[in-house]
């Protein structure tokens, strides 16, 4: 179904090749994985497979690349699109229209089909994605699991024969994830062809047939799914690559008792048109100097909280107090920083290294290359940030914040994008501030959670559902959480 042939690319203006000799085939009804550490070129290559390489990125493409028989760097991108689906990493930067019913039809309308026919593919493909309560909605008013349902649903109803899957989980919780599983493995049922970049794996053992292992741009590893799940978690480290067993996850030791205590009171906030409470948290205490796991479902609360608590949002009314000092919003404004979930709307500057000293209060430039270091953005330093992959652009973004100097980081999803070697690393980077600054972290990733957190905020429909030390006791919890609806399917 798939056949790229001594394919080879650089991205113009980029100082080196992204892929180099790439020969692959793809049978017709495969579910591949491609995997590998940030900036491998695994979205690269689902470029080449869609046709957004060569016809929206530019660059030295050389060899032959088709897809069910069509040469697709010659032909037009709209013949590309018969044959192949996509479903971006940020399911919002591939949306054209402001309600969800429109946007599941956009892709047909652009096909030519009539109006009947478009919609009963709209009807079907909501009900095979288990969206049908989501039709006539503000595509403004959905959870991140809820916008990727209507993007799996939007490619669905164009029926191609090829899905291409860049980075799909990065920021959906375990129910989005199983969700995401059925509509996998109704596309493998309808003997469709499936590529997915992914670094999360765990959810994946039981969906892909092979595994595509790219280094540097090459192809160094190309084996059946299920002699990856005989590799050891040292191997898998060693690779670059995240656990395949949530069974998988390290053991912390008991955190320290906490000193100061961190007291959020009246944290109430509500959406316009909306009237029930996207956050409602009348009082919850918390230690100060702590890395406090942010948990919970899409639609939960987690990122109202962050922006509450950064003094983001004005008509949120809430007060942060310590020490018997009481922070106000304008107060809590000048001493937090947030790392956004989508990195590329706090990107500013026309390199790497202005980036980083663009928040910095002095100049201090062994800590400046101290994280540079650590964060192995030192090759990348005279780059514009928009130009480094996904991976890449998160980990200036951390830097920054960690450059900043202030007494309260917030990060929303700081690992989508991250393979294991970086996950690693930005943990070790947010322990080592334990006791220095507050940290607050949304995440869905339990990797990143149980390497540097000590702390649990779980919240459910805007109020606090529990919150507990991740001592032992708390960290069956927390594993209890991520597994439970993993199990449930089994």
């Amino acid at each position: 179904m798939i056949h790229i042939d001594h394919v080879s690319f650089q991205y113009a203006n980029a100082d080196s090749g992204s892929l180099r000799d790439i020969s692959l085939r793809v049978e017709r009804g495969t579910c591949v994985l491609l995997c590998g550490q940030s900036g491998c070129g695994k979205t690269t290559l689902t470029r080449l497979v869609n046709g957004l390489i060569p016809h929206y990125y530019e660059g030295q493409l050389t060899g032959e690349v088709s897809v069910g028989g069509l040469d697709v760097k010659n032909a037009e991108l709209y013949e590309t699109a018969h044959l192949v689906g996509s479903v971006f990493q940020n399911p919002r930067s591939q949306f054209f229209c402001v309600d969800t019913t429109g946007e599941i039809a956009f892709g047909c309308e652009n096909l030519g089909l009539p109006l009947a026919e478009i919609d009963r593919r709209v009807d079907r493909a909501a009900h095979e994605m288990r969206a049908t309560d989501l039709l006539g909605r503000s595509i403004f008013n959905l959870s991140g699991g809820e916008k990727q349902k209507i993007a799996c649903a939007s490619v669905s109803a164009m029926t191609p024969e090829v899905f291409v899957l860049d980075e799909p989980t990065s920021n959906l919780d375990i129910e989005a994830i199983e969700n995401l599983k059925d509509t996998l493995r109704l596309w493998k049922a309808q003997g469709k062809t499936i590529l997915i970049a992914e670094h999360r794996l765990y959810w994946l053992r039981e969906l892909c047939d092979r595994v595509i292992y790219l280094q540097d741009g090459a192809i160094e590893r190309d084996i059946p799914m299920a002699e990856l799940c005989g590799y050891t978690a040292e191997t898998l480290a060693e690779l670059g690559l995240r656990t395949l067993s949530l069974d998988d996850l390290p053991h912390r030791e008991a955190p320290p008792s906490p000193g100061e205590l961190l007291t959020l009171r009246g944290y109430r906030y509500s959406y316009r048109n909306s009237p029930a409470h996207a956050l409602d948290i009348p009082e919850t205490i918390l230690p100060k100097g702590g890395a406090i796991a942010v948990i919970g479902h899409n639609g939960a609360g987690k990122s109202t909280l962050s922006k509450c608590l950064c003094g983001l949002i004005k008509h949120c009314k809430g007060v942060c107090s310590c020490g018997g000092a009481a922070y106000s919003r304008r107060q809590m404004l000048r001493k937090s920083y947030m790392v956004m979930q989508d990195v590329n709307h706090q990107l500013f500057c026309e390199s790497v290294e202005d980036e980083l000293r663009l928040g910095m209060d002095e100049a201090d430039e062994a800590e400046l290359q101290r994280v540079m270091d650590a964060l192995e953005l030192t090759p990348f330093r005279a780059r514009h940030p928009l130009s480094l992959s996904g991976g890449q652009k998160q980990r200036v973004a951390i830097a920054s914040a960690l450059l900043a100097g202030k007494e309260l980081l917030v990060f929303d999803e700081p690992t989508s994008g991250l393979d294991f070697h970086h996950m690693e690393q930005t943990a070790r980077l947010l322990e080592s501030l334990d006791g220095r600054q507050t940290i607050f972290i949304i995440t869905h990733d339990p990797e990143l959670v149980v390497r540097c957190c000590n702390f649990v905020l779980h919240l459910e429909n805007g109020r606090v559902k529990e919150q507990y030390a991740l001592d032992c006791e708390g960290e069956t919890r927390l594993r209890h959480f991520f597994e439970r609806k993993e199990r449930k399917r089994v």
